[in-house]
């Protein structure tokens, strides 16, 4: 176990990486948050991207090999590698709740009958948004940690037992996990999982993504409304009436698709009970989700879907989505390359309440009741095109209607109104607020987005340049703003121009993998979430062009982009959200959605991945519910290089513990680590398999052929069938095992 001083410093940050670079494992968050005797402060921080997936193993997990690289003000540089942590299977029980099960309006499992004889709780394999928050008075988790709360949709359900479609069929679901936060380390663990009650609002419709207000409340979605039009015409065109039977556990009732697509606010009470509302006053549309600006009253939007449009909700109070007024784009354009660039004007739909548009759906209106229609071009009528319908209708308002148009019907009277409804696969929103602009995710930069070169629509007015592998795109926000009339619109954050930023490139051939769009470079975005402190852009994808869907961070001051996790394949990225500095600590929350489902890799490796991912995720039956860890606040990014400069009083050597005069001093090569670290991380960041037992209070490490056994309040080991002795005890402390450095150093040189 002897090497040289040169040898001993190459493997001392590689080897240990979060437990001793992180001052999250290795010093308390009151040692991090003191003062930092150096004057040393931070230069710049940056992502260090990962390699894509280069075999079927790895193409079938979900993984990060990314790191963030910090340099300070006397150029020094410290490394941060990252690791991703999975908090749960859709398909795990946590408390007693398996979490992606469905339930009816009583909170009973839905149950799926297609094979006879053998009755199962529907479980959705789609987890999508999170919002990871902390409510001020929340019971102790009995973990010892910070209680937190973890809202999570789960956005639809693939497929029956049969194996036939049950997507829209059966109703979606949120949950809450209450999660202990370890206040040394920061990891968090589950504790108890609960359904969110939607029986209030008539059930949940398609939960996509969602956002965390300001005032600490979590903001959900309903995406692809039904066509009340031809719902009325034929009811089996849409997903409503089974929909609403399942939810109801009634095979004769029947639904009415203006209940639902609008935004569903989520509030986490003090006592870990859940309330919810649904905010029809922001407008009926295929909600992806909605972003509150700092403002707490401006809403942006994303409307997925092709011909779909870009709205702006402003509330008349701060913290009240209630009642306001609700605004629809129209696109100027300025020029057509790398997803174009427009002005935008802003046209009033109209003013509402919640209960107002309420009460349009409680008296039972009909799409009928709002407009009149021809089969043709007629006087008096305009033509639209717009999703649900995607063809070309002839409509017009019925006297007295405009108001219920502008809320159940926002896009088709938006259209009517001469706004622009030719955006495609409009997702992810975000908001940077220090630059005040906003990013919105366009997956698809194609069809009603192309120039109609047949001259067929009734409008043409986005005619940028076709990128089926997608953009992001950059909105300036600006006060002092005019709709379309001339009124005064009552926000300072009014997007008034859009231009492309971050947009894929599509290959002409697949490449050995089956990517039809470049790997290095985004494709599909969806997910959105921006961090003030990093200056990134948080990008996931949702991609039928990558083998495998990553998330990307840009910095949007260098333009670097850096790919920081993989997915399974044909698995989608979702649930991302960046929480920035929650009692100390950074998390980027992120989930991946149906496992192996439409997989466009080759065929070559098509068996060997599947496989793979029917091993790790139960035959493609469960999402994964995680997040990365790792991305330091600029107060640990301080405390790690005080703690590389702060001399540390000598250990007595051992035979398992040289002499370590020095502490971590990356200014002496020949220096040993001293103190206990959090085990669980420091394996994770060293790729070392731990195994703990829970009755005996042993942790088992094995790395190679290597096999390292220690317990909790004991001072020796055993290494390869010897025991050896420990320089201090190994303890638990807040739920989490601390072992000597340097002893777990040495262990992860063996060869």
């Amino acid at each position: 176990m002897k090497s040289s001083k040169s040898k001993f410093f190459k493997c001392l940050v590689p080897v240990l990486g979060l437990a001793l670079v992180l001052p999250t494992a290795s010093i308390p968050v009151s040692a991090a948050a003191g003062p930092v005797a150096s004057p040393i402060s931070v230069k710049s921080v940056e992502f260090v991207g990962m390699d894509a997936p280069s075999t079927p193993e790895l193409m079938a997990q979900i993984y990060t090999k990314a790191s963030v690289k910090v340099t300070y003000s006397d150029n020094t540089e410290k490394t941060f590698p990252l690791a991703y942590n999975k908090l749960f299977k859709t398909t795990d029980s946590i408390g007693g709740t398996i979490a992606g099960v469905a339930v009816d309006s009583k909170g009973k499992p839905i149950m799926d009958t297609s094979v006879p004889n053998n009755p199962q709780p529907f479980v959705s394999d789609d987890p999508d948004s999170n919002s990871l928050l902390q409510v001020q008075g929340a019971p102790a988790t009995g973990l010892g940690g910070n209680p937190l709360s973890l809202i999570t949709h789960y956005e639809y359900i693939t497929h029956n037992q049969s194996g036939s479609s049950a997507y829209g069929i059966i109703p979606a679901s949120m949950s809450h996990t209450i999660i202990d936060q370890n206040k040394t380390t920061g990891e968090l663990t589950p504790v108890k999982l609960s359904k969110v009650d939607f029986s209030g609002v008539d059930g949940l419709w398609i939960p996509c993504n969602g956002s965390l207000t300001p005032w600490n409340t979590h903001l959900g979605s309903e995406e692809y409304e039904a066509d009340a039009r031809a719902f009325e015409a034929d009811p089996k065109q849409t997903y409503v009436n089974p929909f609403v039977q399942s939810y109801y556990q009634d095979q004769t009732k029947t639904g009415n698709p203006y209940a639902y697509n609008y935004l569903t606010e989520v509030t986490v009470n003090k006592d870990n009970s859940t309330s919810v509302a649904k905010h029809y006053s922001t407008g009926r549309f295929s909600h992806e989700l909605g972003k509150v600006a700092p403002d707490q009253r401006t809403v942006f939007f994303g409307d997925d879907g092709g011909n779909t449009m870009l709205f702006l909700y402003v509330a008349d109070k701060a913290a009240d989505l209630s009642s306001g007024s609700l605004y629809a784009a129209k696109w100027i354009q300025m020029s057509a390359e790398n997803g174009g660039s427009a002005d935008l004007q802003w046209i009033k739909l109209g003013h509402a309440t919640d209960s107002e548009v309420k009460s349009y759906i409680d008296k039972g209106l009909k799409f009928s009741d709002i407009f009149l229609t021809s089969d043709k071009a007629a006087d008096g009528f305009k033509a639209i095109k717009t999703y649900p319908s995607g063809k070309v209708e002839y409509v017009k308002v019925k006297p007295g209607m405009e108001q219920a148009a502008a809320f159940l019907e926002s896009r088709r009277y938006g259209a009517l109104l001469g706004a622009t409804s030719e955006f495609n696969k409009m997702e992810g929103v975000t908001v940077n607020a220090k630059d005040k602009k906003t990013y919105i995710a366009m997956s698809y930069v194609e069809k009603a987005m192309e120039k109609d070169s047949k001259g067929t629509d009734p409008a043409d007015d986005i005619q940028v340049n076709k990128i089926s592998s997608g953009v992001t795109y950059e909105l300036s926000l600006n006060g002092g703003q005019k709709d379309r009339d001339q009124a005064a619109i009552d926000s300072s954050y009014v997007p008034s121009f859009m231009k492309g930023l971050v947009w894929g490139e599509d290959l002409a051939q697949p490449d050995a993998k089956g990517n039809k769009a470049a790997d290095d470079k985004v494709a599909n975005p969806d997910n959105l979430s921006y961090s003030e402190s990093l200056r990134t852009l948080f990008i996931g994808e949702d991609s039928g062009m990558h083998a495998n869907n990553y998330v990307w961070a840009y910095n949007i001051d260098t333009g670097k982009l850096s790919r920081v996790l993989s997915t399974p394949a044909g698995a989608e990225a979702t649930g991302l959200q960046f929480v920035e500095g929650l009692n100390g600590f950074n998390y980027v929350m992120s989930n991946f959605q149906h496992p192996g489902d439409e997989m466009i890799v080759p065929d070559n490796l098509k068996a060997a991945v599947e496989s793979n991912i029917n091993q790790n995720f139960n035959n493609k039956s469960a999402g994964v519910v995680g997040y990365i860890s790792g991305v330091p606040t600029e107060q640990q990014m301080l405390a790690a290089v005080a703690k590389d400069t702060k001399p540390e009083p000598a250990t007595p050597a051992t035979p398992a513990e040289p002499s370590a005069s020095n502490g971590h001093n990356s200014s002496n090569p020949g220096a040993q680590p001293t103190g206990l670290i959090g085990i669980r991380q420091a394996a994770k960041a060293a790729g070392i398999s731990l195994t703990w037992n829970g009755k005996t209070h042993e942790v088992v490490l094995v790395k190679g052929k290597h096999k390292l056994v220690i317990r909790v309040d004991s001072q020796t080991a055993v290494l390869d069938g010897k025991t050896i002795k420990l320089p201090l005890k190994t303890v638990m402390k807040k739920n989490t095992v601390h072992f000597s450095a340097a002893v777990f150093h040495q262990f992860a040189q063996l060869k």
